[in-house]
């Protein structure tokens, strides 16, 4: 069992920060798989229709300049519900095993008095995609309605409570999934206990062909407006892609509005916190990379829609935020707005105080990387990267690898890192990353030696192996200095 030695009077303090009168916060977190930022209407994308989202941002906080710390399923995850670094817990491939010695965000707000309820794609478990995952491999989710992995939107599976029984979704997952969600919120409006309730979805990741067949019909392939960073060569697969993946945008902008709905029905909208983003981004055929790719550092695959509304933050409504976020820093951000402690061993950001004050902190950095890259490309490679409210900076083992001016260039197309005008401007951001580096103890080493470090088998498409003769749960090996305490 993990010990929580250091989270035990968290509760207490909850409720002493929070308003008397209107409690702790509820906090609703919709995740999509694979959905770049630049795929909204808000964001100005020629063709998606994302009327909902455009209608959250206009409603609360939008930031313009979030990252995922390392661009791929599971290493996004175990940095979201844990708070730290994939090099400081070893989450840094696809198919690993969350340890159960980290403190995650469930625990923490069950400790605070809230119920915690998990919908959909899990993907930290590492016991294979299909597998039952039992209460005791769930990091504090009690409410269950999810599974491993499962991306056949049409018929995918999941197990629910204590049952191992293989269970599906009826039809179309994401939407069956929305109506679950909106009835935990209806069922647990009256209670009066806080609660955190994720749903999880599977799209827009790719199959992009399963989408719905009328969401389709809304994008023409031939009528798609590709950026100019799609090579020619790409262009028509790419805009086939394309089709599927808007499809699968739309469709998942209708379970956020009635998600949206439901709160305002029930009265918890003005003591809810929302918020919707993705795990990552997928490149379409940016960049000469394939429609489906993630993991490099270029903003399709990097760069993610992050909102964030709670009524109680005065002044939020409509507010972009250029201050950049990674995801470390949610963790402790959604735990300052609720007025919980932050847990020692969490190494992002709080950046509640800021949002609160409508005051961002000019200095700001958001830290991104790949440890160990598991595609075949040239381009996919380790790197360690930063975003500042204006650059994207990226360092290769070789040295400086890409330097963007994201207001300028914003399809990265002028690769400024060997520019003698910007060589100031290099040393600067190599300072600057190599100083976060230090923070987290990353001394950016080859993967060989990181997956050495935690004890990995790696199987022929270069992570942990999830089907086959060798697939077997694999949890990353701890070092001493990073055991938690009990």
């Amino acid at each position: 069992m993990k010990s929580h030695f250091g989270i035990a009077l968290v509760g207490l303090a909850a409720f002493l920060a929070a308003d008397a009168e209107a409690g702790p916060p509820n906090i609703v977190y919709l995740l999509a798989d694979q959905w770049r930022a630049s795929a909204t209407g808000y964001a100005g994308d020629p063709n998606v229709k994302t009327p909902n989202l455009d209608r959250l941002a206009k409603e609360g906080l939008n930031f313009r300049n979030a990252v995922s710390v390392c661009p791929v399923c599971t290493p996004y995850r175990a940095a979201l519900m844990t708070g730290r670094y994939p090099t400081s817990t070893g989450m840094f491939l696809n198919d690993a095993h969350l340890p159960d010695e980290e403190v995650c965000i469930a625990e923490v707000l069950k400790v605070a008095g809230y119920a915690t309820a998990y919908i959909g794609k899990w993907h930290l478990d590492g016991h294979g995609r299909s597998a039952f995952i039992p209460p005791a491999r769930r990091q504090g989710w009690d409410y269950w309605k999810a599974a491993e992995c499962d991306h056949n939107y049409n018929h995918s599976h999941y197990y629910a409570g204590d049952s191992d029984e293989k269970r599906f979704w009826d039809g179309y997952d994401a939407f069956a999934q929305t109506k679950d969600a909106q009835q935990y919120i209806r069922d647990h409006a009256r209670s009066g206990q806080p609660f955190i309730l994720f749903v999880s979805y599977g799209p827009p990741h790719f199959p992009h062909a399963t989408a719905p067949e009328d969401y389709k019909a809304l994008y023409p392939p031939e009528k798609i407006n590709l950026p100019p960073n799609v090579p020619e060569a790409m262009r028509a697969r790419a805009r086939r892609e394309a089709q599927g993946y808007y499809a699968h945008c739309t469709a998942l902008d209708k379970c956020v509005g009635d998600v949206l709905a439901t709160l305002a029905g029930t009265g918890l909208a003005e003591k809810t916190i929302v918020v919707f983003t993705s795990d990552h981004g997928e490149m379409l055929g940016s960049h000469g990379c394939p429609p489906t790719m993630k993991q490099v550092p270029w903003n399709e695959s990097a760069h993610v829609p992050f909102l964030l509304r709670y009524p109680a933050i005065h002044g939020a409504r409509g507010r972009v935020v250029n201050m950049p976020i990674t995801t470390p820093d949610i963790f402790p951000t959604l735990l300052g707005l609720a007025g919980v402690e932050v847990p020692k061993g969490v190494e992002g950001d709080d950046l509640s105080g800021m949002l609160r004050s409508g005051r961002e902190a000019s200095d700001h950095v958001a830290l991104y990387m790949n440890v160990a890259p598991f595609v075949a490309r040239e381009f996919a490679k380790e790197y360690r990267a930063l975003r500042t409210s204006r650059h994207t900076y990226v360092r290769g083992l070789e040295g400086p690898w890409l330097l963007f001016d994201n207001e300028k260039d914003p399809h990265q197309m002028d690769n400024l890192v060997a520019k003698p005008e910007c060589a100031k401007l290099v040393k600067e951001l190599d300072g600057r990353l190599w100083a976060r580096l230090k923070r987290i103890s990353d001394g950016f080493r080859p993967a060989k030696s990181y997956i050495k470090e935690w004890g990995y088998e790696i199987g022929p498409h270069g992570s942990v192996p999830y089907q086959g003769a060798d697939a077997k749960p694999q949890t990353p090996k701890r070092k001493p200095a990073q055991q938690k305490q009990g």
